[in-house]
């Protein structure tokens, strides 16, 4: 069975996103640990989360994806940026106990011109900082599609992070399909060979999730604006082809496609899963 969702608003709760999932037909899903933009979280309920475990065992939801904000920079140039950043993650990571064995995704950073080894140097250390040995939680670096000083616009960049990181068996990436076409990779006619790559490189063990977006730009255009499904130059079938590669079919695949309401993404996720019968 295909395992699928979106990301949902966290506003009113970790019950309140189970419910969401469940109303689309979704069996997994993504959210932000705080305001995408902002800084502080919200104070987490232990009756909500309690609520949810209960909710998500009934309805087949094992995997959900928590997502850092944007504005956690860890290769910031500036100091009281990075400071922010290791702080949110810090504390991100405690609040994840709250739902074990789970998932935290991150953009890796951008270096803001201080050079990629440099950045991947300044990741690896507040990664080294926030990491504990008792955390139950996976920690995923995305794959960035390059804009701007991005890192993790290569398979390299994401693998040179992971293996400065002390308690590397805490890590794992999530592969953006939109990210990783306009950073180059061709999924659309060379799928395993990109997949072939990842596990020479980094190693398809320490793939943990999947961001399933289409793409509005041409391949290699280094961009980064998603499309709905079948609506950018990556396309329906090869995108349903992502869900249905044996290395990849159980992985939690997370739809981050433009719409306005859930039911955009309930149509994708039934369009998928028929596809992936």
């Amino acid at each position: 069975m295909l395992n699928i969702g979106c990301h949902l608003s966290s506003s009113k709760g970790y019950e309140a996103m189970g419910k969401a999932a469940a109303s689309i037909d979704a069996t997994t899903f993504a959210f932000f640990t705080r305001n995408p933009r902002g800084g502080k979280a919200k104070a987490i309920d232990p009756e909500d989360v309690f609520a949810f475990h209960t909710f998500a065992a009934d309805h087949g939801i094992q995997t959900i994806v928590a997502h850092a904000p944007y504005t956690m920079n860890l290769a910031a140039a500036k100091g009281e940026t990075r400071e922010f950043g290791l702080a949110a993650l810090k504390d991100d990571l405690q609040r994840m106990e709250y739902t074990p064995g789970q998932l935290y995704n991150m953009h890796p950073g951008s270096h803001v011109k201080q050079g990629v080894d440099v950045g991947i140097q300044l990741i690896a250390d507040a990664l080294n900082e926030a990491l504990f040995p008792a955390q139950t939680t996976t920690v995923l670096l995305e794959t960035m599609a390059g804009k701007g000083t991005e890192i993790g616009r290569s398979f390299q960049e994401i693998r040179q992070i992971i293996d400065k990181v002390e308690l590397s068996d805490k890590m794992g990436v999530c592969l953006d399909t939109c990210h990783i076409w306009d950073g180059g990779y061709d999924i659309v006619g060379g799928l395993d060979g990109v997949l072939q790559e990842f596990d020479q490189v980094i190693g398809l063990d320490r793939l943990k999730a999947v961001h399933l977006n289409d793409s509005l730009n041409p391949r290699g255009s280094h961009k980064d604006r998603h499309a709905v499904i079948g609506g950018g130059e990556i396309g329906f079938e090869a995108l349903s082809a992502v869900t249905k590669h044996p290395a990849l079919r159980d992985l939690p695949f997370i739809l981050e496609t433009p719409h306005d309401d859930l039911r955009g993404y309930g149509a994708e996720i039934a369009r998928l899963k028929e596809a992936f019968l």
